[in-house]
């Protein structure tokens, strides 16, 4: 029996609930995007523990791979200049700030961006590379939900890719952020499941 893809996210009314469209299929070309699973973002204090998004990202990673599915691991190492009230003045990184959690066990196959924007595409080569290994699909989890992985989640849509949310593979600082961008601008944006779903998608599409 599938798991509600509701799970991850409390009190949630029955209207709610059927916005979210679970994962319907697996187009052939498929990416896994992972979201700022860095050393200087996982130590953060955040509405779920970095520790289960950091395992079910990895989880995920390692099955894309097996099925020679490209993997994406995004990490930020600055921001956009354009005044706010948010943006003052950033205080120089620790040395491994930059640096992604190993867990993820990098690959030479894994497309690797360095960002300096809230969303992975803008000022990268993202598209770029999805393009040139003919990806149709992306599935995106990390840390933040309603900051780089929302932003990257917008972009990839406007692009005309089919977008999964992976829910249970994601986290925020901020619970009521979360809540949001999981309830209210995801449904908007693609499809939305979990990790044990998802593996179990790719383990089907492996055996056919």
């Amino acid at each position: 029996m599938r798991e509600p893809i509701t799970s991850c996210v409390p009190n949630r009314t029955p209207s709610q609930k059927e916005k979210a469209m679970p994962l319907t299929k697996l187009d052939p070309v498929a990416a896994f995007i992972v979201i700022d699973l860095q050393k200087g973002i996982v130590g953060l204090p955040t509405a779920h523990p970095t520790a289960e998004i950091v395992e079910r990202s990895a989880r995920l990673a390692r099955a894309f791979r097996e099925r020679s599915l490209p993997v994406v691991l995004v990490n930020v190492t600055g921001r956009a200049s354009g005044r706010t009230s948010f943006n003052r003045p950033m205080p120089p990184f620790p040395p491994d700030w930059t640096e992604l959690v190993p867990e993820l066990d990098p690959q030479p196959s894994d497309l690797l961006i360095s960002k300096q924007r809230v969303g992975a595409f803008i000022g990268t080569s993202l598209d770029e590379g999805l393009r040139r290994r003919g990806v149709t699909q992306v599935f995106l989890a990390g840390v933040a939900t309603s900051a780089g992985v929302e932003a990257t989640a917008r972009s990839a849509y406007d692009h005309g890719y089919n977008v999964v949310l992976v829910v249970d593979a994601m986290t925020d600082m901020d619970p009521d952020a979360h809540r949001y961008s999981v309830e209210k601008t995801f449904p908007r944006l693609g499809e939305i499941d979990i990790t044990e779903n998802v593996l179990k998608h790719l383990n089907e599409s492996a055996s056919q």
